[in-house]
């Protein structure tokens, strides 16, 4: 049960969300039907998926996604050519309108994407008219089949800018520009959208690649009838991307603009380190195509019991509390030095940190062959703790800071 003394709502461009927990543009959100029994789950907004005027057709590569797995770990990635809405512009609206009257607390972000100017403004008053509460703007969808449109206006600013304008002369909703990853600096076109007019961010979208071959018939997964593509990528792997772009823009002083964050969220940990970056909201795709929108109920209860047990009452509280420690890797004090350390009496003598050590360390332990145990000479340990990555056992290996006086041996040279 949600804990009653804190407080999830979170405020977003001017917009009151019940909690920070939204669906993401995409196939979770492809009607209100759907919408509407995440919400009843408890889901606070929904980004609906992308609307398009009915100028150009939808169609779907078939089939549409591939399940990236890791050994016995189970869609570890999603590989995806899905495309904007093909349900045609008219349902959409009516069923935008329908959540808001159904769901009035809930927070509808109708996303849209022109493929012509006029476009823009056409889909932003119909959308305005609807109900929407925001609007996303999509610069970002990496595979889109129809030329010069998702990822491809996110990589020329100029059009995010004019695209933004555009849409912010017709609408005086709030407007949250979708950016893609990518690109090497994202500040550059929330910069443009920012002076389009826009209110916020929300980044990542999928990130553009190719996650698996037939080792059969070499085609790109999915495999569209012999044909693969680069396309995009998402669930766990990206989150480190997608908390580097959010830090990045709320490190920014220049943009000043809230931001909503996504790629690779399952958990209440991994929304939580969006929080800490910057993000006052988190959207949600893989990992509900993982688990089902059920994922919410843990994110509310894991934030919340984290939450009371810091005293922590307002989740607004916890949006770029770790900002301040994101540096240039320039600015680390490297005076400061260190090792693992080892508690052997909970060792299991697997001998993982002894090989790793040796291959990709820096040879600083040796094997007790007859006790399974390693042995650490401290004064050759680089402290990269890779032993600690493999090691079976949680928590055994450690890190310990050294004296400034200790002095790490150098490495031996052959030769």
């Amino acid at each position: 049960m949600p804990n009653k003394t804190i407080d999830l709502s979170i405020d977003f461009c001017g917009v009151r969300f019940l909690n920070p927990f939204l669906l993401s543009s995409s196939p979770v959100s492809n009607s209100a039907e759907m919408v509407g029994r995440a919400f009843e789950a408890g889901w606070g907004g929904v980004a609906y998926k992308t609307l398009v005027t009915d100028r150009i057709p939808i169609h779907h590569p078939s089939p549409r996604m591939h399940g990236y797995h890791y050994g016995d770990a189970r869609l570890v990635g999603l590989q995806n050519v899905e495309q904007t809405t093909d349900r045609g512009l008219e349902p959409n609206l009516r069923d935008i309108a329908w959540l808001k009257k159904k769901y009035p607390k809930h927070i509808v972000m109708a996303s849209i994407m022109g493929f012509a100017n006029q476009e823009w403004a056409d889909l932003a008053k119909a959308c305005t008219d609807a109900g929407a509460d925001l609007l996303e703007l999509n610069f970002s969808c990496p595979h889109m089949t129809v030329e010069g449109s998702g990822y491809k206006v996110g990589q020329a600013f100029d059009l995010v800018q004019k695209f933004t304008e555009t849409v912010r002369n017709v609408t005086k909703l709030p407007l949250v520009a979708k950016m893609t990853p990518n690109i090497a600096d994202m500040n550059e076109p929330a910069m443009a959208a920012k002076r389009g007019g826009a209110n916020g961010i929300s980044a990542i979208n999928t990130v553009g690649g190719i996650s698996e071959v037939g080792l059969d018939d070499y085609v790109p997964r999915p495999n569209v009838f012999g044909k693969g593509a680069m396309s995009g990528y998402s669930g766990p792997a990206v989150k480190p991307i997608g908390l580097k772009f959010i830090a990045q823009m709320a490190k920014n002083p220049d943009l000043g603009l809230p931001l909503s964050g996504m790629g690779g969220v399952e958990t209440w940990v991994d929304a939580l380190e969006y929080l800490l970056v910057g993000a006052s909201t988190v959207q949600v795709t893989t990992g509900i195509i993982h688990y089902g929108y059920r994922i919410v109920e843990d994110m509310i209860e894991g934030l919340s019991d984290y939450m009371a047990q810091r005293k922590i009452k307002r989740v607004a509280d916890l949006v770029g509390k770790a900002v301040r420690n994101v540096h240039e890797t320039g600015e680390f004090d490297v005076m400061r030095q260190g090792i693992a350390q080892y508690d052997l009496d909970r060792c299991v003598g697997c001998g993982q940190c002894y090989i790793v050590c040796r291959d990709a360390g820096g040879s600083a332990l040796e094997w007790d062959a007859k006790k399974r145990r390693p042995q650490l000479d401290e004064d050759t340990c680089l402290s990269c703790m890779v032993c600690s990555f493999v090691c079976p056992v949680t928590g055994l290996i450690s890190f310990k800071e050294m004296p400034r006086t200790w002095k790490r041996k150098p490495t031996v040279t052959l030769g």
